[in-house]
């Protein structure tokens, strides 16, 4: 049976919209043009396809079995044209995002190296700031979007993604071992030096208020500017201090670093994905926005 493919289009957007009228319009036809071309494929398959109702057209049981093997075949077409598509897109431009410390060594690095495999004409500058710093400039305009640390706040209305949660744990370098082995007495703890990130972080104030919630009241041995400066000097046993624990894992299984017991947990933090509401994203922005969401 030689049937005219174009025939099958027809069939596919009346049957998908049971109105002859508006699938005359997506397909830039006219109504009778479109009557007459069912009428015709009607007569070559020598069977009815549909039935006239108030509100427009529905399917016969000849029809609907001919619609069901042409939604496939179109779905296939459309999926392979997708492909083509994607194939043929040159994704280029320059994304610029701000990222906290720790936001980078446990979520960006990984996901920015699979991203620019897929997409090498994209170029990725990244800021790393505190998540106050970031923010500023995330207000400024002069970054795309920023993966931060909670806890946070923005200065406008911003689409805010949570991604990833992690925990941190109290860790002492390997002359801390001997503590490692025992419940420890949290007052004792303030007779250790301690290691945290600076006033002017939002982890300071993350942990003021931990330490409160507690009733323990702890002035740092060492302020340091970065997460990824605080493991060093810990692993050298300057001090004490909480980590996140995936950063950590390895130094302790090399022994490098003990756990030490706090007695409890601080709550849980996030990594999100964070941009502007009133301020759209370029292509190159939106594509890797999108993919971090889909990690």
């Amino acid at each position: 049976m030689n049937i005219n493919f174009e025939y099958y289009k027809l069939f596919y957007y009346v049957a998908k919209y049971k109105n002859i009228t508006k699938a005359a319009a997506v397909l830039g036809s006219s109504q009778p043009n479109v009557t007459r071309v069912m009428k015709l494929l009607e007569a070559q398959l020598n069977c009815r396809l549909f039935v006239r109702g108030a509100r427009g057209v529905g399917l016969t049981e000849e029809g609907e079995k001919l619609f069901s093997h042409v939604e496939i075949a179109f779905q296939h077409l459309a999926d392979a044209e997708e492909e083509i598509s994607l194939h043929e897109t040159k994704w280029t431009g320059t994304v610029e995002i701000g990222a906290t410390e720790t936001a980078l060594h446990l979520f960006l690095m990984d996901a920015m190296g699979d991203f620019r495999a897929r997409y090498p004409e994209i170029r990725i500058r990244i800021h790393n700031r505190t998540t106050r710093e970031i923010v500023s400039r995330l207000t400024e305009g002069s970054l795309d979007f920023a993966l931060l640390t909670t806890p946070f706040e923005t200065a406008r209305p911003c689409r805010i993604e949570e991604i990833l949660a992690y925990q941190e744990i109290l860790v002492g370098g390997s002359q801390y071992r001997y503590l490692a082995t025992e419940a420890m007495d949290r007052n004792r703890l303030l007779t250790y030096p301690w290691i945290g990130l600076g006033r002017e972080t939002a982890t300071y104030e993350f942990y003021k208020d931990f330490f409160l919630s507690v009733h323990m009241d702890i002035e740092l041995d060492m302020e340091v500017a970065t997460s990824s400066m605080m493991l060093p000097l810990i692993q050298n046993n300057l001090g004490i201090g909480f980590v996140p624990e995936a950063l950590a894992i390895p130094l302790l299984k090399r022994k490098k670093l003990v756990k030490l017991d706090f007695g409890c947990q601080p709550p849980a933090r996030y990594i999100a994905l964070v941009c502007e509401k009133e301020r759209g994203l370029s292509m190159a922005a939106e594509k890797f926005y999108q993919y971090l969401l889909r990690r």
